[in-house]
C-alpha cells in the first residue's frame, strides 16, 4: 500500500483496507473511518506534548485533531526504514476559503477559542517548545543581515537584471522599516517585566493558516498542529492576519472585522496588540523574496520572482495606509 509498510500498520488498533495519496500524508480507509498517517520528523517528547495539547483542547470543547496512539500507547510509530509515523482522525470537509468572508471570520473566532482555552494550560511544555521572549527580536536582526548582504552582493555586481534593478530602487525603504519594526520589538522586550511578558503567553498553533481550518460536521475544525509551540499568541492572529491582507490589498476595513471577530472571543491586552502592529510592519514578504533569490540560482531569474517583488512594492503605499489605522487601533 504506497509506502507504508504492514510492519508500521500492525502497530495501529485499526485495519487498513486502501490508503489515498492526501497533501504530505497518507489517507487510510479503516473500519472505524478514515484516520491520515503522516510523517514527523520531531521527538517523542514533542508529539506527546502536541498530543497533551490537543486532549485539553478537547476538554474546552474545541474541534480539533484526534491523534490516534499506537497498540504499545505511543503516539509515534517507527517504520521499517526508521521514519517516525503518527496517525490522527481524518477530518472531511472543505478548507477555509480565502474569498469566503464568513470562513475568515468563523477561523478567527476558532484561534480565538483556542487561545483562550489553552491560555489556562497548566501541564509542563517541554523546554524545547518554549520560545523565548528574544528569539523574534534575534530573527528580525538575522534577516535585516540577511538584506544587506544581498543588498551588497547586488550592488558590486557590474551588470544587473531586471530583478535586481527592480530590488536595489526600493531596497532602501524596506530596510530602514525593517530596523525600525526591530527597533520597536526590542524596546517593548525592554518594557515588560517577567510576569507582565508571561501573560502574554501560551500555547499556539505555530502555521495558522487558510489550509489548516476545516469545515466539517457543522464546526470550523483546527487541524495540523506539528508546529505547535508555546510563545506570544498573538503569532498566530499575525500570521493568518499577514496572509490573508497580502490576498486583500491590506483591506483596512477587513482587517477590522477579522481583529473585532477574534475579540468577540478573547480580548487583546494592550501589549498584545502592539506585538500585533510590531509583526505586521516588519516586511516579511520583502525579506522573504530577497532571501530566496539570494539563496537560487542568481544567473536566471523567473519572471515569476520579479511578478513578486514588483506586487510586494506595488502593495507597500496600502501597507502602509494599514499599518497607520493599526498604529490608531492598538493604541
Amino acid at each position: 500500500m504506497y509506502n507504508l509498510s504492514g510492519q508500521l500498520l500492525e502497530q495501529y488498533e485499526f485495519e487498513v483496507s486502501d490508503i489515498q495519496k492526501g497533501r504530505g500524508a497518507y489517507i487510510c480507509i479503516t473500519e472505524n473511518g478514515k484516520k491520515i498517517i503522516k510523517a514527523y520528523d520531531a521527538s517523542e517528547v514533542r508529539a506527546e506534548a502536541v498530543y497533551l495539547f490537543l486532549e485539553e483542547a478537547r476538554k474546552c470543547g474545541l474541534p480539533a485533531d484526534i491523534i490516534c496512539r499506537t497498540k504499545n500507547d505511543t503516539v509515534l510509530a517507527a517504520d521499517v526504514d526508521g521514519t517516525m509515523y503518527y496517525a490522527r482522525e481524518y477530518i472531511e470537509g472543505r478548507e477555509c476559503e480565502t474569498k469566503n468572508r464568513e470562513d475568515l471570520m468563523t477561523a478567527m473566532r476558532a484561534i480565538a477559542r483556542f487561545h483562550a482555552c489553552m491560555s489556562r494550560y497548566e501541564r509542563e511544555v517541554p523546554e524545547g517548545m518554549r520560545i523565548s521572549p528574544d528569539m523574534l527580536v534575534l530573527e528580525y536582526e538575522k534577516h535585516n543581515r540577511e538584506l544587506k548582504k544581498v543588498r551588497n552582493y547586488v550592488r558590486n555586481k557590474k551588470s544587473k537584471n531586471e530583478f535586481e534593478m527592480i530590488f536595489m530602487k526600493s531596497y532602501e525603504g524596506f530596510l530602514e522599516k525593517a530596523e525600525e519594526a526591530t527597533g520597536l520589538l526590542h524596546e517593548q522586550m525592554q518594557s515588560l517585566s517577567g510576569e507582565e511578558q508571561a501573560k502574554l503567553e501560551g500555547v499556539c498553533h505555530g502555521d495558522f493558516n487558510q489550509h489548516n481550518i476545516v469545515f466539517a460536521k457543522g464546526k470550523a475544525w483546527i487541524t495540523n498542529f506539528e508546529a505547535a509551540v508555546y510563545d506570544v499568541m498573538v503569532r498566530d492572529v499575525a500570521n493568518f492576519l499577514r496572509k490573508i491582507m497580502e490576498k486583500y490589498n491590506w483591506n483596512i476595513a477587513l482587517a477590522t472585522d477579522m481583529i473585532n471577530a477574534y475579540e468577540k472571543e478573547r480580548k487583546l491586552s494592550d501589549a498584545e496588540r502592539e506585538q500585533l502592529y510590531i509583526r505586521l510592519s516588519y516586511p516579511e514578504k520583502f525579506w522573504k523574496i530577497a532571501n530566496h533569490y539570494y539563496n537560487s540560482n542568481k544567473a536566471w531569474v523567473s519572471g515569476r520572482n520579479i511578478e513578486k517583488l514588483n506586487k510586494v512594492i506595488v502593495q507597500e503605499e496600502q501597507r502602509a495606509q494599514f499599518l497607520n489605522m493599526l498604529f490608531y487601533f492598538v493604541k
